[in-house]
């Protein structure tokens, strides 16, 4: 389960340290996409497969259905940690999610998300104000 959230910065060539809580999760490497609010998910390669098999299953009839294979598969990058414990964001990737060079792990459940330090701290206070009523709004799944 990944779960919590790390700051580090990326250096001049792209890399980045995963934080060490969450690299046994990500050892038979890694897939990084494009994610939702500018960020970036970071899957397993193994729950990867799962993701990727999901939305192949969905009725490629529908436009919804190949925009969203396109934003996901198309985004998508396979790499594995090097000996540090690194892994090196491409430069699309950077793009997208607007990363210079303080960036935010956040551990959700079965991924990872990345964020610039400045579009995490505006999406949380944002989501802040605004949390009671979204829990109030999903209460009927039991939490």
């Amino acid at each position: 389960m990944l779960v919590g959230e790390y700051r580090h910065t990326i250096d001049d060539k792209g890399r980045l340290i995963l934080p060490a809580k969450f690299r046994n999760e990500c050892a038979d490497g890694l897939v990084i996409t494009k994610g939702f609010e500018k960020s970036l998910f970071v899957y397993s390669k193994t729950y990867w497969l799962r993701v990727a098999e999901k939305i192949q299953s969905m009725q490629m009839l529908s436009k919804d259905v190949r925009q969203l294979s396109r934003f996901f598969f198309g985004g998508a990058c396979e790499t594995s940690l090097d000996r540090n414990g690194r892994l090196i964001l491409p430069p699309q990737l950077r793009s997208h999610a607007e990363i210079k060079k303080e960036v935010v792990f956040l551990g959700v459940y079965n991924r990872l998300e990345i964020w610039s330090k400045e579009k995490w701290e505006a999406y949380e206070a944002e989501a802040e104000s605004s949390i009671e009523e979204i829990a109030e709004k999903l209460r009927d799944i039991g939490i």
